[in-house]
């Protein structure tokens, strides 16, 4: 694949991410990729986990964007840095909602092998999340 189909792999993992689409991710998600999330209780393999990852967030930000700033690729990595912006209406990993407007800062790093999304690791501002809900003034 060329870099720029790696990182339009990148763009579509986000609109499949935010519509649910599981077909997708059954395509272009390999069973044993894995995201590296230290701010996730779980862990988040395969497919079946993107869905569990979208069934644990889209319902505490109903109205949630992933807003793309800037998307690097170089062999098989992509690198995209994102805006999450959207409201807390529902439980979010323990947090109740709280009707607060978010906007999180992410960088995510994709390895894609033979046009299927191997590898993820995401890096969220967690810390501007919590403040942002009013959980911490820290």
């Amino acid at each position: 694949m060329s870099l720029d189909d790696n990182k339009q792999l990148a763009r579509d993992y986000f609109r499949a991410f935010l519509a649910r689409d599981l077909a997708w991710f059954e395509t272009h998600v390999e069973p044993g990729f894995r995201r590296h999330d230290p701010g996730l209780p779980f862990e988040v393999i395969g497919p079946q986990g993107v869905e569990r990852l979208a069934d644990a967030l889209l319902p505490a930000i109903p109205d949630m964007r992933l807003d793309i700033e800037d998307i690097v690729a170089e062999g098989e990595k992509v690198l995209v840095r994102l805006t999450i912006r959207g409201t807390h209406r529902g439980e979010l990993l323990g947090i109740m909602p709280t009707g607060k407007s978010l906007e999180v800062a992410v960088l995510d790093l994709f390895h894609i092998r033979k046009g299927r999304l191997a590898e993820h690791w995401a890096l969220l501002d967690n810390l501007g999340m919590l403040r942002q809900l009013g959980v911490t003034s820290i």
